[in-house]
Order: structure tokens, then C-alpha cells, then sequence
């Protein structure tokens, strides 16, 4: 049975996993709320419940809905899509807001609009933020600090609920940011979606290169695996996104063969000068990007180190991390160092974590070092 509760603001949550957890963490940070959650899979809500991040578990999506103040729709879109259709079929309160979590905007405002018909607010919204761990267990309320949040109403909404929508997610203590969906389609393109292409593209040429009877694997832990990370990312939620922002992408395409045949005229000419300058421009425009600000692309908050090739060394710089109360979410021994230098990659789940790692070891005499 859903709980009676009426004097706190109501907030659904449907899609409990990495994103809809971590609202939740966040919302409840910013102001006393009573969230409720529900999700396609149900095992997910209910280790929300038993974490905390949620106050109930809906038995299903029109439970959960029909008190609700806010509604976050935090899923792929093709399931946002789906639960629009879905929500536009009940009574629900007058003044309700809908948001989402989606990576595409254009599709889901179209949509909502279409679908809500002015009968209910629907404001699109995209965190700019993630990680390399999925799933409701690693739900951290300050995955958003700092990171942009984009938020794309309708032109002719009223301040007020745009308003009411920030400050409910004011616990996020994100960079809000007011956009039209087609411009956040296509800044998410380049800066994401593409990347994201190219980086699985590599590793498939990678796959399909003769490597003469040697595992080429083994000799990808350096500069490849740091170009190319993003390559292990969820094969589902990236058939997803891509099918959704297909026109942005396939104008991307043109773009990116029209600079791939311009650099490969300046190597078939054998220019140095061009070569450098290709370089150069990019090293240098590339220079230029904020260190510590949050992206399209989360960070692997990694930190190289020089170690000495002797028994209890590793163990001794975990000691040393450990006594500090630095978690560790990763740790690799390089043995390919192509363009990096350390031969002890260390990974962490925040850039502070990182930089505390990295002023402890130094002052054990250790060299560190970042790949930013």
C-alpha cells in the first residue's frame, strides 16, 4: 500500500540505475522531500528502498505518478518515450512537472509535446554527468557537482515552474543551463555521442589489424586504452542514443571525413610543415579546455606513479592511501607507456580523492603524475 504523506513535497523517480539513483541522493541533500521509485525491473527499486534513496517503492508506474509534484523520467529514451505515452493516459495533479534524464532532446520534446498536449508541464532535462560503474549501487549524490545540467522548456514557459524545477534539484549543486533541444542535440553530438563512435571504431580497426600472430591486447594499456575507454561503455544505452540524435550524427560524419581526407593529404605529400601545424592547432586549442570541470565524458580521475621494481611497493602506496582514507575504484601496472608517463595507474572515484592521493605520495618521495 503507498504511504499517505502530504505535507512534503512528492517526487517520482521512474528508473532507479547509476542516474536516477543519484538524483535522489542529491534531491534529498537540497530539502526535505518524500521520493518515491519505480523502475521496469523491480529488484532496482527495492535496493533504492533498502539504501535510503528512496522513501517507497510504487508498484507500478500510475501509483507512483498520480500524487506525485515532479516527475523525473530517468531512463533511455526510448523508455522515456514510452512512459510519456503512457503518462499522458492518466490523471495526474494539475501542476505536476515532468522532466527527464535523456541524452536527446529534440525527439523527447517533440514527443511530450505531442503526446501531454499543454495538459501537463513537461520541462526536458540532460545531467551531464556519469560514470564507469552502472546500476542503483553506485548511486552517488555528488555525481552532478559542478557538471552542467541542460535544461530545454518549451519557449513559452513561464519562469515560475522552471524556477520550482531548479530549486528541487538545487541538491545537485549542478550549472544549470537553459537551452533549445536542437542546440543541446548538437553540442551533445560532437562532444559525446561522436567520440563515443570513433572510440569503439578504433577498437574494432584494432580487432581487424593483422597483428602477425601477436596479441595485440596486450600492448593496448597505454595511450590506446586512455583514447578508447569510452568504447566500454553499455552497448544498449549506446544503440539508444545514437538512433536518436541519427541526424546530427550522419552531419558529424561529413565533418570528420572532410578533416580524415585533409590530414591524409598533408602525410601523402610528405609536408612536414602541414603535419606540425595539424598538430600543433590541435594541441593547442585542446590546451585551452577547463582541467577540473565536469564534461560530456566522465573523468577517470586517474593518477600515474613511478614505482620501484621490488617486492611490497604496491602494497606499500595502497598502505599509504589506505591510512589516508582514499578509496581506490581501480588499480593497473603499465607495461605499454606510450606517451605516459608512471608506471602505476591508480584510479579514483572523485578528482579531490585523486589530488589528495597525488600530495601524499609526493610527499613520500613518490613521482605522480596526471594525463589531463
Amino acid at each position: 500500500m503507498m504511504k499517505q504523506v502530504d505535507e512534503k513535497m512528492k517526487v517520482l523517480i521512474a528508473g532507479i540505475g547509476l542516474i536516477g539513483g543519484s538524483l535522489g541522493r542529491a534531491i534529498r541533500k537540497g530539502q526535505d522531500v518524500f521520493i518515491t521509485g519505480w523502475d521496469i525491473d523491480d529488484r532496482a527499486a527495492e535496493r533504492a528502498l533498502e539504501l535510503g534513496i528512496i522513501d517507497e517503492k510504487a508498484p507500478t508506474l500510475e501509483a507512483g505518478a498520480k500524487e506525485a509534484d515532479i516527475i523525473i523520467l530517468a531512463s533511455p529514451v526510448g523508455s522515456v518515450l514510452q512512459n510519456l505515452d503512457a503518462l499522458s493516459r492518466m490523471t495526474l495533479k494539475p501542476d505536476v512537472i515532468i522532466t527527464d534524464t535523456g541524452s536527446t532532446k529534440k525527439t523527447v520534446c517533440e514527443h511530450a509535446k505531442k503526446v501531454l498536449g499543454g495538459r501537463y508541464l513537461f520541462i526536458g532535462g540532460h545531467p551531464m554527468a556519469g560514470s564507469h560503474k552502472s546500476g542503483v549501487e553506485a548511486a552517488n549524490g555528488d555525481l552532478f557537482e559542478n557538471a552542467f545540467f541542460f535544461l530545454t522548456p518549451e519557449a513559452d514557459v513561464p519562469a515560475l515552474p522552471l524556477t520550482r524545477l531548479k530549486d528541487i534539484l538545487k541538491g545537485t549543486r549542478a550549472k544549470f543551463m537553459t537551452i533549445d533541444p536542437a542546440t543541446h542535440d548538437r553540442i551533445v553530438g560532437v562532444l559525446s555521442h561522436f567520440p563515443h563512435i570513433v572510440a569503439a571504431a578504433l577498437v574494432h580497426h584494432l580487432k581487424e589489424f593483422n597483428g602477425e600472430g601477436l596479441d595485440l591486447k596486450q600492448f593496448a594499456a597505454g595511450g590506446f586504452r586512455d583514447i578508447t575507454r569510452i568504447a566500454s561503455s553499455d552497448p544498449f544505452l549506446w544503440q539508444d542514443i545514437i538512433l536518436h540524435n541519427r541526424d546530427v550524427l550522419l552531419n558529424l560524419f561529413q565533418s570528420w571525413e572532410d578533416i580524415m581526407r585533409r590530414v591524409k593529404k598533408k602525410i601523402k605529400n610528405g609536408d612536414p610543415q602541414a603535419i606540425q601545424s595539424f598538430f600543433r592547432e590541435a594541441k593547442f586549442f585542446r590546451d585551452g579546455f577547463p582541467i577540473k570541470q565536469k564534461g560530456a565524458i566522465p573523468s577517470t580521475n586517474d593518477l600515474y606513479v613511478d614505482i620501484s621494481d621490488r617486492p611490497g611497493e604496491i602494497a606499500k602506496v595502497t598502505g599509504l592511501l589506505a591510512e589516508a582514507g582514499i578509496s581506490l575504484t581501480n588499480i593497473q601496472i603499465i607495461e605499454w607507456r606510450e606517451a605516459i608517463s608512471g608506471v602505476l595507474r591508480l584510479s579514483f572515484r572523485t578528482v579531490e580523492d585523486r589530488d589528495q592521493a597525488a600530495a601524499l605520495l609526493q610527499n613520500a618521495a613518490y613521482n605522480t603524475y596526471f594525463n589531463d
